[in-house]
């Protein structure tokens, strides 16, 4: 896992090592520098022309460093510096004043603005080492224009932590870089996460410049990215001696005269994630709509009014080791008794799409529930569930998912881009599978499904979830990489894509 930071937790990282850890403000920078230099030479043609663009805070000192060791190994590179050199300080000063003692010359922005101008166009790899977390508001003078050029340059723009201009924690950016590439330091910003600061960051690549992990854990909120090698050391393992009831009973609630699909895309998203058993509770009426979607899944017939569920449960002879409800079953008021109900029952629950409707009837039952609960909004439900608007929710969604998480005991899901998984305790992990060829009706049924499906069969709550939102996402991804486009992919093509995303992982 790979810690995700706040600015303001970047800086009391960077003071603990300093001033407690005991490594100086200019080793930290030259470790930096260094790091940055040799991530950024595997990328760089030896032909290229580079300019460095510094100036006078951590940034910039960053970039004297990159560019003392991009010259010192024969790269055409100009290092422009922004500010006067008077305003250089700390530990930047020093990565200036090395950078001149290595025989190594740079040019004064000021008095050269037209000729910087001009050339921008011609370099083929601009780096971005201007401004740092610390931005505020929009930025001033010259840098506004500095960047306004730099992104109408062709050409490739390398970001240093965080692209200039960019709200480090997220939110809207005025004037900023729009990098092709952002080279994050250490730890990923929470900015790198939301929309829209996301936008500007291009591929996002983490350089490790050596911090001590014990800097992060004691100065850093618990936020993680989830990452493959974290979902492969927690898949579980089929064994030899296993059988379909090893691997979990699964109850599937949902489905409605409008929305037949739903509840079967759940249910086969949940077999071919390896659930053992499972049944599909469906409104009575619904029994030939559904019966044949999903062959290798029993059925079960409960009471139906005006096409949804009349409210009613029948649990005569059914054993079950988990549920999950809401996909497809619209809004009647016998729906809302329903989830009333199976809230109520004593194993992990998964509540998603119309179940979520209902949430302020049986947010109370679900604080007082023992086994796991696991809700799956996407912005708009999660908006609903706390009576916010939309835009606030996309504006601070980690922070909603962790009140909402601890408030009530469960793991929240909140789904979108870099799908958020929260646990009760607070602790946030970030998933980064995925592509808008899930932004199509059907795709949160799937995830549902995968969801399920896991819980069933993990030790633990938190990677089952996180396990099954990154599978969820790589299916999407695995899709457009063999012969689909953004454009095409489907639900149902989603859970056609599991086996192979499995395979890889197992």
């Amino acid at each position: 896992m790979i810690p995700i930071v706040t600015a303001e937790e970047m800086y009391a990282i960077d003071r603990e090592v300093t001033e407690r850890i005991g490594i100086s403000a200019d080793s930290l920078m030259e470790n930096a520098g260094q790091a940055l230099f040799w991530t950024l030479k595997e990328r760089i043609p030896r032909a290229a022309k580079v300019a460095v663009l510094a100036g006078s805070g951590n940034n910039g000192g960053d970039g004297f460093v990159i560019a003392r060791m991009l010259k010192s190994y024969g790269y055409e590179t100009d290092v422009w510096l922004v500010p006067p050199k008077e305003k250089v300080k700390g530990a930047a000063r020093t990565a200036l004043e090395v950078y001149e003692r290595s025989g190594y010359a740079w040019i004064a922005y000021e008095g050269k603005e037209r000729e910087l101008a001009a050339l921008l166009p011609h370099y083929d790899i601009i780096i971005d080492a201007l401004l740092g977390i610390g931005v505020k508001g929009d930025v001033r003078p010259p840098y506004k224009e500095i960047i306004e050029q730099v992104n109408r340059s062709p050409a490739v723009v390398y970001a240093i932590d965080v692209p200039s201009g960019v709200p480090a924690d997220g939110g809207e950016a005025g004037t900023a870089v729009r990098a092709d590439v952002t080279l994050t330091i250490q730890c990923p910003k929470l900015g790198a996460y939301t929309f829209p600061a996301a936008d500007y960051y291009g591929e996002l690549t983490v350089v490790d410049i050596g911090i001590p992990p014990a800097a992060v854990q004691a100065k850093a909120a618990a936020r993680f990215v989830w990452e493959m090698r974290d979902v492969i050391k927690t898949m579980p393992k089929r064994q030899q001696a296993s059988h379909k009831g090893t691997y979990g009973k699964l109850l599937v609630v949902g489905g409605s005269k409008a929305m037949a699909g739903a509840v079967t895309l759940a249910a086969k998203a949940a077999l071919r994630s390896g659930a053992g058993l499972v049944t599909i509770a469906v409104p009575e009426t619904m029994y030939e709509a559904v019966a044949n979607r999903v062959p290798e899944a029993m059925c079960r017939l409960w009471p139906a009014e005006g096409g949804a569920f009349a409210g009613a449960a029948d649990w005569d002879g059914l054993e079950i080791d988990a549920i999950a409800v809401g996909p497809g079953m619209g809004r009647t008021e016998g729906v809302r008794r329903l989830v009333n109900e199976l809230v109520r029952q004593p194993v992990p629950l998964v509540i998603d799409a119309d179940a979520l409707f209902f949430w302020g009837d049986y947010a109370e039952l679900v604080r007082e529930r023992s086994a796991p609960t696991v809700i799956t909004p996407h912005p708009g439900e999660m908006a609903r569930l706390l009576r916010r608007p939309v835009s606030e929710v996309e504006r601070d969604r980690f922070g909603v998912s962790k009140r909402l998480a601890m408030e009530y005991g469960v793991y929240v899901v909140l789904k979108g881009p870099y799908t958020i998984v929260t646990a009760p305790d607070g602790s946030q992990y970030v998933n980064t599978t995925g592509n808008p060829a899930l932004a199509k009706g059907g795709s949160g049924d799937v995830l549902t499904g995968i969801v399920a499906g896991f819980l069933l069969q993990h030790e633990a709550v938190q990677p089952a979830v996180s396990n099954a939102v990154f599978v969820h996402g790589k299916a999407a991804d695995w899709l457009v990489q063999h012969g689909h486009s953004s454009w095409d992919v489907l639900a149902s093509d989603v859970v056609d894509a599991l086996p192979a995303v499995l395979a890889s992982l197992t």
